[in-house]
């Protein structure tokens, strides 16, 4: 076993304490599906648009691999469940064919609990107190990049509050107070970053 698998699989075992910051999970998906009525392909189409969007919001919040799988093998009328809103734009109709622009916004708190029921590795936060915020951290050379951050931490005197990390993929969860002192240092030290829906992605 190598040093790095030694490293990283101790790493897997830290974990943060405290709540972490409310999220929006809103996403929107353009379909045109055709059936044999327009009201079925109007149904698949609402289908289609509610597991694209359920993945596309979730996949920083989540292993993907495991999270497109829940969602394949999931029944429609179970991730209904995971939507509180939703509209339509551009809605066009003929006697087979459905199309329209749809919008949705999944619950964090629904998806949290139908993730881990789903045995889907997540840390969607818990949105009990704002004081926190999720850095979804990725690695060209992970010992070293990890490395990296925890000096910059130690400059910034944080602690870095690992959720998760396997390989070259990482997430934090860091105080808000910090979050313009800790751009700045990711900057200065090379490293790359994004605003991801109220996250933080950073890259290197």
């Amino acid at each position: 076993m190598s040093i790095k698998s030694v490293v990283f699989g101790a790493m897997l075992g830290l974990v943060a304490i405290g709540a972490a910051s409310a999220i929006e999970l809103n996403g929107s998906a353009s379909v045109n599906v055709t059936s044999d009525t327009a009201a079925a392909a109007k149904n698949m189409a609402f289908d289609e648009a509610r597991r694209q969007i359920i993945v596309d919001v979730l996949r920083q919040y989540a292993d993907v691999g495991a999270l497109r799988g829940a969602v394949s093998s999931a029944k429609s009328s179970e991730l209904t469940e995971l939507i509180t809103a939703s509209s339509i734009d551009g809605e066009q109709l003929s006697d087979t064919t459905y199309s329209a622009k749809i919008s949705m916004t999944v619950d964090a708190d629904a998806a949290r609990m139908w993730l881990g029921a789903n045995g889907v590795q997540n840390w969607v936060p818990d949105g009990s107190q704002r004081d926190v915020f999720v850095v979804n951290v990725q690695m060209s050379d992970a010992i070293a990049n990890w490395m990296d951050l925890n000096r910059i931490a130690r400059n910034e005197k944080l602690d870095l509050g690992t959720k998760y990390i396997s390989g070259n993929s990482a997430v934090l969860e860091l105080p808000v107070s910090a979050r313009g002192a800790f751009t700045i240092a990711l900057r200065e030290a090379g490293w790359r970053y994004a605003n991801q829906d109220g996250a933080l992605r950073i890259w290197k």
